[in-house]
């Protein structure tokens, strides 16, 4: 995916983005990843530039941070009663992703700047890396939750399930599994194609 294409489509979901969100707060909490994420891709893309299958997936999970803070992860039309679940899963949907992308993105690192030895070790690492930050952003959501009471209820999109964190954490984890499954070939060649 070529640059521009790729601004185009981050700036456009953007904008839409921020057309009368549902709620404000939370629509800047859950956009902030994105766009921290797609800083550090500007600042970095002289020096290091990642493979366009990562280019690719972290614009995907940019759309799918957008498209929650747009609704709120509670409320996304699509995901309503869809498969007949009484809650709106888009947030799982989100979760998985915060799994998926990060995994790669994990790989990437670890393989090219050569962090560990084998492909037992990077995918150990790089598990570790998502559950942590899985971890770490279900932190951020108590703290936001902590410091401003009411107002974290559409940012946390608990829905009343008492093991939403877990289960957050849990989707996290099936993400990254299922990227280094599923992803490690493809990816595999588009690294010897950035080393060519």
């Amino acid at each position: 995916m070529g640059r521009i294409l790729w601004a185009v489509v981050f700036v456009v979901t953007f904008v839409w983005s921020a057309l009368d969100p549902k709620d404000t707060f939370t629509w800047f909490l859950e956009v902030l990843p994105a766009l921290i994420g797609a800083a550090i891709l500007l600042l970095t893309y002289q020096r290091f530039k990642l493979t366009s299958l990562l280019y690719f997936f972290i614009l995907i999970h940019c759309i799918i941070l957008m498209v929650g803070g747009h609704y709120t992860y509670a409320e996304v039309p699509l995901f309503d009663n869809l498969f007949g679940a009484a809650r709106n899963n888009y947030d799982k949907l989100g979760h998985f992703a915060q799994g998926f992308v990060p995994a790669l993105i994990a790989r990437e690192l670890l393989l090219r700047l050569k962090v560990v030895n084998g492909k037992a070790w990077m995918n150990l690492f790089a598990l570790s890396v998502c559950l942590a930050f899985s971890a770490f952003y279900e932190l951020i959501e108590w703290w936001v939750a902590v410091a401003t009471g009411e107002n974290a209820e559409a940012f946390l999109g608990t829905q009343g399930y008492v093991w939403d964190t877990q289960s957050d954490m849990a989707f996290a984890l099936f993400g990254a599994i299922t990227c280094l499954i599923l992803m490690a070939k493809w990816h595999d060649r588009q690294l010897k194609e950035l080393k060519g």
